[in-house]
């Protein structure tokens, strides 16, 4: 399950994983913010925020994920992996080949420093 929230002021949506991630959550995602994404070109950031990661919930809701982040990366200028996970703290030096945004990784005590980089210009 992934809670979110699309903050449409500042163009962040940040996603709280909070059990295995399904297909349905990527999909709620995508109804969340395609909107925003055609109203206003795209998001300055994106902030995962969870202590742990969670997985997926089975190998359809993992193919669901990689089509999400396929269809939605270059709409995206930021992204902030806001986690203790040792998974999640080296997702920014993997994915940098794959995705268009700047990719950073924060301490999960450290929120308020990674919205305050997605903020920034």
């Amino acid at each position: 399950m992934i809670k979110s929230e699309l903050r449409k002021k500042d163009g962040i949506l940040i996603v709280m994983p909070e059990g295995p991630l399904a297909t349905a959550d990527f999909d709620e995602l995508a109804k969340k913010v395609d909107p925003y994404i055609k109203e206003k070109g795209g998001l300055k950031g994106l902030m995962i925020c969870t202590e742990s990661f969670p997985g997926w919930q089975d190998f359809s809701s993992l193919i669901s994920h990689l089509t999400f982040v396929r269809d939605h990366e270059r709409h995206i200028a930021k992204v902030a992996a806001v986690t203790d996970s040792g998974f999640l703290s080296i997702m920014p030096r993997i994915v940098e080949h794959f995705v268009q945004a700047d990719v950073r990784h924060f301490d999960y005590a450290d929120k308020a420093e990674a919205m305050k980089w997605l903020s920034a210009p």
